[in-house]
């Protein structure tokens, strides 16, 4: 089982430094991955919107630029978002941050997409909400042809792009390959997504009969495409993120047993990869760098036992 570790934008509190000594430290432990969790600012509460889960206040760091900071001080694990809101990014910039990502670090980012839920911050960014689904589909296609054509000519309803050239092309592109694109998210939108353009698809918190069925349907969609089901990955992220207010979230990071035989259920279920939260596991305890260091070992360990 492959395993990814969803870096804390928390530690932003400790100094460059420091994260830099925690991203190594995720490296030789043994990670196959580091994602980053997106979002560029919250909504505080207002009377026209929904309360959402997370705090106005809750410290993330940008994405990409995380990444390539990241990309800079390792040399073999993985680089990715889990997940980029893509259609309140515009795309053509977007494919251009990945593509140089991937150039500079040795072709190894796998990009993760989702829609998200935050109407405020589409608002905030100068998008619309409302039509995020068909824009996010049009946004795949479009940083596809970024990546891969000589003349990028594209016509939607969304986004146009006229004979126009992005170089360099990603390294992975360069040597045959591609730059995955994984899907986020449970909605049956999401779901034939991942089954029809996606190269693997990620869940949070998803097991046992609902997470066979979810597989199930990814893997029909894809057939419906005239794709190959069994090219397709699967990640779950082990627990959904700790919310305020709800103490039973809180301590499940420090409880290493309890995570290795979720991450052994997932496993059952057909999940190849495994996400471990680090927001979770300093909430539950680990608040110095050291602590962090030291039960990312003892989950490692003990995932790597159970899943192998």
């Amino acid at each position: 089982m492959k395993l990814t570790v969803e870096f804390p934008s928390v530690v932003h509190r400790n100094g460059p430094a420091e994260i830099s000594r925690l991203a190594k430290a995720i490296e030789d432990i043994g990670y196959d991955e580091i994602d980053i969790f997106d979002h560029v600012v919250m909504g505080h509460p207002h009377p026209d919107r929904e309360s959402g889960p997370y705090p106005a206040n809750m410290p993330i760091l940008e994405a990409l630029v995380t990444l390539g900071y990241i990309a800079a001080v390792t040399e073999r694990v993985g680089l990715g978002t889990e997940v980029l809101v893509l259609p309140q990014r515009q795309p053509v910039l977007t494919a251009k941050q990945f593509s140089t990502l991937d150039t500079l670090s040795g072709g190894r980012v796998r990009v993760g997409v989702g829609v998200g839920w935050q109407e405020s911050e589409y608002e905030a960014l100068g998008m619309d909400f409302s039509s995020r689904g068909a824009a996010m589909d049009e946004a795949i296609d479009l940083m596809k042809a970024c990546w891969t054509d000589d003349s990028i000519d594209f016509e939607g309803d969304h986004f146009v792009s006229k004979s126009m050239a992005m170089e360099p092309k990603p390294l992975q592109t360069t040597e045959g390959g591609d730059i995955p694109v994984w899907i986020g998210g449970g909605s049956k939108a999401a779901l034939r997504r991942a089954g029809r353009i996606g190269d693997g698809w990620m869940a949070s918190g998803l097991l046992g009969d609902a997470a066979v069925s979810a597989i199930g349907t990814v893997k029909q969609e894809a057939e419906k495409a005239g794709r190959d089901p069994d090219v397709l990955g699967f990640q779950c992220q082990l627990a959904t993120p700790p919310r305020a207010g709800d103490p039973s979230t809180r301590d499940y990071w420090a409880r290493s047993g309890d995570v290795a035989a979720t991450a052994a259920a997932a496993q059952e279920a057909g999940f190849g990869w495994a996400a471990v939260n680090v927001t979770g596991v300093f909430v539950a305890g680990a608040r110095s760098i050291d602590a962090m260091i030291e039960q990312l070992g003892a989950l490692h360990d003990g995932i790597r036992a159970e899943t192998g």
